[in-house]
């Protein structure tokens, strides 16, 4: 898997969860979906890396809270997120 479809993947496991603004969910999440067979050694490390430089880029927000990082998709960066996604896995959000 490589890092432009492991980007989409991490997008749109927020995505078909509806996890856009207020609505968010924990940090350690976003990485349940993946087997660590198919990412390969270091492969969780790869998809952490990922997800931070997704936060850095403004694709995903933060929010700190008492019981842990939680994260959400920008509703602003929107149809960047469904671009991404629909190009690299060929699903179609709406």
């Amino acid at each position: 898997m490589d890092n432009e479809e492991l980007r989409a993947r991490i997008l749109y496991s927020l995505a078909r969860h509806r996890k856009w603004g207020e609505s968010h969910t924990a940090y350690e999440h976003l990485f349940r979906q993946f087997k660590t067979e198919a990412l390969g050694k270091g492969g969780v490390k790869r998809a952490s890396k990922m997800a931070d430089d997704l936060v850095r880029e403004g694709f995903i927000l933060k929010k700190p809270t008492h019981y842990g990082l939680q994260v959400s998709l920008n509703p602003k960066q929107s149809q960047e997120i469904k671009k991404i996604i629909r190009d690299k896995l060929g699903f179609e959000l709406f």
